[in-house]
């Protein structure tokens, strides 16, 4: 069984916040695959369903950002689920907007919510990390993850978020540079290449018959 949890922060002030875009794929991936109603089950909201014949859990936890550790080890104890079976999808400053790379184990890189379930189950889990940008300056971080994604922004977030939902099978097959490659296409697809032009006709070496040559 494969956990997926996504990060955000409860409340309805937080739902379009750049840190919710944890949030936002777990529902469209709940919602692309047909789960089970969310109902309320260690500290957070659970859903259950079936993607591409693996049974997967999906969870939002609601207890803040940086307590998310607390609702992973609940489900964590209560399913036997391994750290390498878990799946955290999350913000991710330090990549570019609409950018989107797949990491199994490593640090927390100061995330809260990456740092909170580092302290409950160690750093054995996998994370997909959405680029939301990073403001240009530290002392900015916390106010840029907090703000609503701006309407600019939506010419690229309804496309990541629509790719994840399509292509999670991928993901939970193991298939990482598969669902990295096939997220990247449906997000910046190849242009198509322009037909070359036909090339000009020859008359260097043509007889101009009017003057004899």
């Amino acid at each position: 069984m494969l956990l997926l949890v996504g990060l955000g922060n409860p409340g309805s002030e937080y739902a379009k916040n750049r840190h919710n875009i944890g949030f936002m794929a777990i529902d469209a991936i709940a919602e692309r695959h047909s789960f089970a109603p969310f109902r309320k089950k260690f500290h957070g909201l659970l859903s259950e369903g079936v993607i591409d014949g693996a049974k997967v859990l999906a969870l939002k936890p609601e207890t803040f950002m940086n307590e998310s550790g607390r609702a992973v080890a609940g489900a964590c104890a209560f399913y036997k689920i391994r750290p390498e079976d878990i799946i955290v999808v999350h913000d991710e400053i330090d990549l570019v907007a609409a950018k989107v790379r797949v990491k199994r184990g490593g640090g927390h890189a100061g995330h809260n919510g990456l740092r909170s379930i580092h302290d409950h189950i160690g750093p054995d889990y996998g994370r997909v990390r959405l680029g939301i940008g990073h403001p240009g300056d530290k002392d900015q971080v916390s106010g840029h993850v907090l703000k609503d994604f701006s309407k600019a922004d939506g010419e690229w977030l309804d496309k990541v978020i629509t790719a994840i939902a399509a292509h999670v099978g991928l993901l939970v097959a193991g298939r990482d540079s598969d669902f990295m490659g096939q997220v990247a296409q449906d997000i910046s697809p190849p242009r198509a290449n322009k037909p070359k032009p036909d090339p000009k006709p020859d008359t260097e070496n043509k007889t101009d018959t009017k003057n004899g040559f």
